[in-house]
């Protein structure tokens, strides 16, 4: 029996698959569990028409991410950072620290999670900060510290 899978089956596939299963596992487990429906011309076009649904909204989030790359691109925020003699810092800026200067700043929302720094700024100077926007683009935004 033919069956589409509503949510994953270990072993079996993920949600969307269609997949071949003996009659009595798709009563027994499958339908009585609701992890899957029988695979009907309705249910196949309903499945085709969620694939197709699902890739517009997969493209258009790239393409979002792309744009908020570009734009985040033009963009450069300035932290200020103390120091005593001989320019040692004290203390460090951290992407908590650059995420609410770009809300403040530039008015730009980012997740401080989707900053990518290997450490902390601790020195000043003009730095380049990679940010995660989607699994396929990463933005760049412009960080001048200053010494206070």
């Amino acid at each position: 029996m033919k069956v589409i899978l509503t949510e994953d089956v270990k072993s079996l596939g993920k949600a969307g698959d269609l997949v071949e299963v003996s009659d009595g596992y798709a009563r027994n487990f499958i339908l009585s569990k609701k992890k899957g429906l029988e695979a009907t011309p309705a249910n196949l076009n309903s499945l085709k028409l969620k694939k197709a649904n699902d890739e517009k909204l997969a493209a258009q989030n790239l393409a979002d991410a792309k744009a908020f790359a570009e734009d985040l691109k033009k963009k450069n925020i300035t932290l200020k950072i103390r120091s005593g003699e001989g320019g040692k810092a004290f203390g460090s800026i951290s992407s908590k620290e650059i995420a609410a200067a770009a809300a403040e700043q530039q008015g730009v929302e980012i997740d401080k999670k989707k900053i990518v720094m290997k450490d902390p700024i601790k020195a000043a100077g003009i730095y380049t900060v990679q940010v995660k926007l989607h699994p396929q683009v990463t933005g760049e935004l412009k960080v001048t510290v200053e010494e206070e």
